[in-house]
Parts: structure tokens; sequence; C-alpha cells
């Protein structure tokens, strides 16, 4: 039996559960900080682990290459690319650090980018206008929230930005951009100015709510981070760097010995994949986490689980909005599964600490996260739930009935 138009039968949700077990100890709905890893994601990490232990780290990596390739292979159908485009990083703030490293930047060069960012690239972009003297343009926002795409594209076609830097869902809102057209006008745009101009792509928030295309969304980056909806680890994430990034030599500022072969004495050879943008070392129990991960969610279908955080973050914004001095903020022609509530005569730590002694995971958010966003709204903090697909509304109504509670105290 599907409640309210459940994408998932019960008996589907409860498979999900069952393989987590975070859900037998809390309602997690801070999915948009880290999702609740399935059982056999944590396996996959202690597993490779514990052969490290017993045989070494360096000979734990050699004994399951095949099994490390097949990472490659698994974000590779993620995003629709092939296994030689991805390169396996830290977070998406490290992927997007070392794409935006790799771009060759030169006085008054042009960044184009989004009023809703990601804070760490805001702030990578006004190091940048510091350190290489660039300027950064924000494209207008459309009265029903999100980009102008008639402005950005005049600003595109005007300017001829070094870089146009967007990202799909922000980390302080629900809205999703439209980058789809987005990726149409910086197609168009790209074939009368072939090599002006970089597009990397934040999917920081989106990968593992929905299905990402590159074919599609046409970016020459895409970064991301397996933490959060794809349920996968701490400390991991992969960037997509297309054909044409490759082609063109770009490689990041502090290439290593991955990235390139030393083959004389001031000479080296980048590698002629994704690769170039990896460092030597990094946690390959980890690596087999995030195969894990992305496989679980390839079994579950991207399409599925899209309508499911809608259907449930929908609910959730709903019932918020019925409750006194509750002001649900998140705004766009299109919302993802990060909800942003304020509540009068009330501070974030205090709602969140109440709600963690009932067992409940939200986050706060504050203006520095957001500056631009904030003040439009008219507010300097929020708190945010993220619902996921393995979430009941039960869970929603005990949170609802927990706010309600909490803001009559």
């Amino acid at each position: 039996m599907k409640r309210n138009g459940s994408v998932f039968s019960e008996e589907e949700i409860e498979k999900f559960r069952s393989e987590t077990i975070g859900c037998k100890n809390v309602n997690h709905l801070n999915n948009a900080g880290a999702g609740l890893m399935p059982d056999v994601v944590t396996r996959s990490i202690l597993e490779h682990i514990k052969l490290e232990s017993e045989i070494g780290g360096y000979e734990a990596a050699a004994l399951k290459t095949d099994v490390i390739k097949e990472f490659y292979a698994q974000a590779g159908k993620l995003v629709n690319c092939n296994p030689s485009n991805i390169a396996f990083t830290a977070s998406a703030t490290d992927s997007y650090t070392r794409a935006l490293s790799s771009i060759p930047f030169l006085r008054d060069d042009v960044i184009l980018t989004d009023n809703d960012d990601f804070i760490s690239n805001q702030i990578q972009f006004i190091s940048c206008q510091k350190r290489f003297g660039i300027k950064i343009v924000r494209i207008k926002n459309a009265e029903a929230g999100g980009v102008d795409l008639k402005d950005l594209e005049e600003k595109l076609f005007s300017l001829q930005p070094r870089l146009l830097a967007i990202t799909h869902i922000p980390t302080n809102s629900g809205l999703v951009q439209p980058v789809k057209s987005v990726g149409e006008i910086y197609n168009r745009y790209r074939k009368v100015h072939t090599d002006k101009t970089w597009y990397i792509l934040d999917a920081c928030q989106s990968a593992g709510q929905m299905k990402l295309d590159v074919e599609e969304l046409k970016c020459d980056f895409l970064s991301i981070t397996i933490r959060k909806f794809l349920r996968g680890p701490r400390g991991t994430g992969f960037l997509y760097v297309s054909d044409k990034v490759l082609e063109s030599g770009l490689e990041p500022l502090f290439i290593d010995m991955r990235g390139a072969d030393w083959i004389e004495k001031d000479e080296y050879k980048q590698q002629p994949d994704a690769k170039r943008f990896e460092d030597w070392e990094f946690a390959y129990a980890l690596v087999l986490g995030s195969k894990a991960a992305i496989e679980y969610c390839l079994s579950i279908g991207e399409d599925r689980i899209w309508r499911q955080i809608q259907l449930l973050s929908k609910y959730m914004r709903d019932e918020l909005a019925k409750i006194s001095k509750v002001r649900v903020l998140d705004k766009g022609p299109e919302l993802g599964g990060l909800v942003t509530f304020f509540v009068e005569d009330s501070q974030p730590k205090y709602i969140v600490d109440e709600l963690l002694k009932r067992k409940i995971n939200v986050v706060p958010s504050f203006r520095n996260f957001a500056v631009i966003d904030f003040d439009e709204k008219g507010v300097k903090w929020a708190v945010r739930a993220s619902p996921h697909y393995y979430n009941t509304f039960d869970e929603i109504d005990l949170f609802i009935e927990a706010v309600k509670e909490i803001v009559s105290i």
C-alpha cells in the first residue's frame, strides 16, 4: 500500500530501511549534509580496511585493482560518460578547486556566475579576483527564482567570460537551477566562441537526487560529492572532465605524480585522461565504498528517487507553512529536497538542539553561507531539513509535530 502517491511501495521502503542501520537510531533529515550509508557501503569500506591491516595498504590496492577500476565505470554510468572522464576526489569542493585551478585566467577575464552559487565557490572566485585581477559578474535572478535565462544569454555572448559557473542546487535552499536550458545556451555560444569560455557545473546537492547526463548538461566540468544524496562515505567525490577539456590540455595547477610523468629534468607529460586531476594518494577503502553507493543508487533508479524526494519535500513544506511563526524560505520554479525555514522569535541552535533531543537530525544555515540569498529574503539564518527516499511520511509527521511543540514553548 502506498501513501499520498508514494513512488515506492511500503515493502520497498521497508527494504531500504532494513538495509540502513541508521534508520533504527535516528529520524535522519540531514541528507543534504550526509546521507545515511546503506549497510553494503559500510561493509565494503570495513572489509578493505581489514584487508589493508592484514597484507598492507599498497598490496591491498594492488589485489583489488579490478574492483577499484569499477568505481570509474559506475561513476561514468551515473553521469553518462566514459570511465576515462572521471577523476576521484575528496569532495565536491576538492573537485571544483581542481577544475577552477586549471582555467587559464588572465587579468580582466570574467567569471560569470549565479547569485545562488555555493559559498566555497564564491570565496574561491573572490580569491581569484584578488590574485589574478579577474572580474566577477553575476546573472540576474528571474522573478520566480533561479537564473534569468535571458540575462544569462545576453551576458554570456556580450562578455565572453573565461568561466561560466553555475550551482545546480545551492546548499542554502531548495532551488533547482534550469541547468538543461543553461546548457543549451552555452552550447549555442561555444559554436561561435569555441575556446574562449569554460563551464563548471556544481552538482554537489543534485547527484543522487536526480538523473545527471553530461551530454544534456553540456558542461566542461561537473563536480560531485558522494556523501550526500548518493549516500556514500565522507571524504569522497568525483570530477567529470569533458573530452574538450582533456584535448585542450587543461590540467590542475598542482598536478602531481599520478596526474603526470616526470620525463626530463624540466619536463613532465600529463596523463591523457581525467586522472591528471587526481592525486597519487587517496583512501582506496572509500573508493570502494563510493562504488557501492553509486551501484546502490543506480539499482533503485534516479528518476524514481527524484520523484519521491519531491513528494516528501513538498509535503514537508506544505505542513511547515501551516505552523504559526514558521516561514518557509524556498523559492523557485522547481524545488528539490532541501527544505529551509525561519522561525520568528527563535534561534537556530535552540531549534536544532531541541530536534536532536527527539532524535531528529537537521542543520542550521547562516547568512555567511549565502549572503546574497539571505539578504534578499531578509533573514540571518535558517533551519535546513532534507528528506531522502528512505524517509517515511510518518517521520516527517513526527518532525512537523516536534517543530509545532518547539515553537510554542
